[in-house]
């Protein structure tokens, strides 16, 4: 089915709006959306595009965003869907820190992701589940490394690119041996150099947003997995080595990358503004939130769009598509595995100890969302902040 480019534009703007559940739920409503419903994007471009996005660093979803805007409109389309993406999550995550930094902290945060927080875990539970249904289908060799790449992701609480690319490599040996075909599948994944300051921001420029600007594009160069990945690289740098927040303040930041719709990095622009907006005005705490955002996601842009044409070229190739379903059946176990870790974080306290309003909020969840396929998930979870609201003051 054929589509215009303001078509996808838009999509990807009402998602970056309303989107919530993080990268796991994000690139789901991607593939339901736009592969099952509006067919704009194939099951093969899509797999590719998962793909790229596992295999290099930066954010997952907004990578996945990015390579679907090029597949049919090339470096505009993904351009274009990159910043309609990213902007309304931007927006929102600004408006916070501004009111975190006025009002002197959101205590009301903390009630409202305590039933946030479950709601999500459901969203992103069915969104793997679907996932698994889709991608991983009737193959013996996919459930097993789909199966162990969730293990491992459950074991470590880490995603690592070396087990995507050894999926990869094991179902393309399998399918299309080497030394039976001529052909050959070549993989890269060494992340470039990227530059460390943001020129467009000389005229404001100062130690601490020079800082914040090498910082924050090392984040987005060199950290490898989807959403939540990139939390323990930012706690070491913004509260351990910079000193620029305190624990608490660094658990405000991580809350509301949960609570906002969008890329779950999106909140290192709430950081990039209370880190300088503390003391200023408004639009310093703009230029370091702007400047964290950017340093953040262009690396990421740059690692899709850069390799993109090659996968679009030869991504039909049988030792190309033996390659890629390796790397997202490992992928898709990944995600999975992520939510029995993300699970486990939110609804139970004290290793395995369960908080009973959470576990009965996560339940409701997942039974609406499959009783009712075409219950709207920010509905979801704006029912299940005002519950949190409500039960807070109870259960602390």
């Amino acid at each position: 089915m054929s589509y215009r480019l303001a078509q996808l534009i838009w999509y990807f703007l009402r998602l970056g709006t309303i989107g919530f559940g993080g990268p796991v739920a994000l690139v789901g409503y991607m593939h339901r959306d736009l592969v099952e419903q509006r067919k704009w994007i194939s099951e093969s471009e899509y797999k590719e595009g998962l793909t790229l996005a596992q295999l290099m660093p930066g954010p997952l979803a907004a990578q996945l965003a990015i390579y679907l805007g090029y597949v049919h409109y090339s470096v505009l389309g993904a351009t274009l869907v990159g910043l309609a993406f990213v902007l309304p999550s931007f927006l929102m995550v600004l408006v916070l820190g501004w009111a975190y930094v006025e009002f002197g902290g959101i205590s009301w945060m903390q009630a409202v992701f305590y039933g946030v927080g479950a709601a999500v875990i459901g969203i992103i539970s069915i969104s793997a589940y679907k996932l698994t249904q889709k991608t991983i289908g009737r193959s013996v060799l996919l459930w097993v490394i789909y199966l162990a790449s969730a293990a491992v992701t459950v074991i470590t609480e880490s995603e690592s690119v070396w087990l995507f690319l050894g999926a990869g490599l094991i179902v393309w040996a399998i399918r299309t041996p080497p030394w039976k075909k001529a052909e050959t599948v070549a993989v890269s994944v060494a992340s470039p150099l990227i530059f460390a300051t943001v020129p467009a921001a000389k005229a404001t420029l100062n130690e601490l947003l020079t800082q914040i600007a090498i910082f924050f594009t090392k984040a987005g160069a060199f950290v490898f997995g989807s959403g939540l990945a990139i939390v323990p690289f930012l706690y070491g740098g913004v509260v351990k080595e910079y000193g620029w927040l305190n624990d608490q303040e660094f658990l405000d930041a991580v809350a509301v990358a949960m609570i906002t719709p969008g890329p779950v990095v999106i909140t290192v622009g709430f950081i990039g503004y209370i880190v300088t907006g503390r003391g200023t005005d408004f639009f310093t705490g703009f230029a370091g939130a702007s400047i964290a955002a950017l340093a953040t996601f262009l690396p990421c842009y740059l690692l899709t769009v850069i390799p993109a044409p090659y996968f679009k070229k030869h991504g039909k190739r049988p030792g190309i598509v033996a390659f890629v379903d390796g790397v997202t059946a490992a992928a898709v176990g990944a995600i999975a595995g992520a939510c029995i870790v993300l699970g486990r974080r939110t609804v139970f306290t004290g290793g395995w100890s369960p908080e009973y309003p959470k576990v009965a909020i996560l339940l409701i969840t997942i039974a609406l969302l499959l009783k009712y396929k075409k219950l709207s998930e920010p509905i979801v979870v704006l029912g299940a902040a005002i519950i949190g609201l409500l039960l807070f003051p109870f259960v602390k």
